[in-house]
């Protein structure tokens, strides 16, 4: 007889539970150094390392929900730690930058940040966590390439 299918086996929830507790561990180092929440440090990262962006381009690079990333952008922009230029190309949107206040809290959370990923990770070897970094790349490639609509061999039709 077929063992059930278990939900501890089912990649994608074991996936969830690592992001979450990693995501935990992180946003609360983060809210009581820099005084960010996770959605606000992922908008600082992303402007940080690409420069002005506008909200979609940060919806974008990060996956988060557009109604998350208006909100921590307006928490920010309150804070002084980003601004808000209307985009010539399209006039329903702004490029967002940081401010010099917004750069030196970048500057200091990266290496916080490296310390955070050192230690969360230092169960895995070097080779491990390259090998990690590898597979979920690929992963999240083929979760891109199959889209919205792709087909799943009949799964809830």
């Amino acid at each position: 007889m077929a063992r059930t299918p278990r939900l501890d086996d089912f990649l994608p929830y074991q996936l969830s539970l690592v992001t979450n507790a990693v995501s935990a561990r992180i946003a609360e180092s983060y809210r009581d150094t820099f005084g960010l929440k996770v959605t606000e440090w992922r908008v600082m990262a992303v402007l940080g390392d690409g420069g002005a962006r506008t909200q979609r381009d940060i919806a974008r690079a990060t996956m988060m929900d557009k109604v998350a990333v208006n909100r921590a952008c307006k928490a920010m922009a309150a804070r002084g730690l980003l601004t808000r230029a209307p985009n010539p190309a399209d006039g329903r949107s702004h490029h967002l930058a940081l401010t010099a206040e917004g750069a030196a809290i970048h500057a200091r959370i990266m290496p916080h940040a490296q310390a955070i990923e050192r230690r969360l990770f230092a169960v895995l070897t070097a080779e491990e966590q390259t090998s990690l970094r590898d597979l979920l790349a690929r992963v999240r490639e083929q979760a891109d390439a199959l889209g919205p609509d792709a087909d799943y061999g009949g799964i809830g039709d």
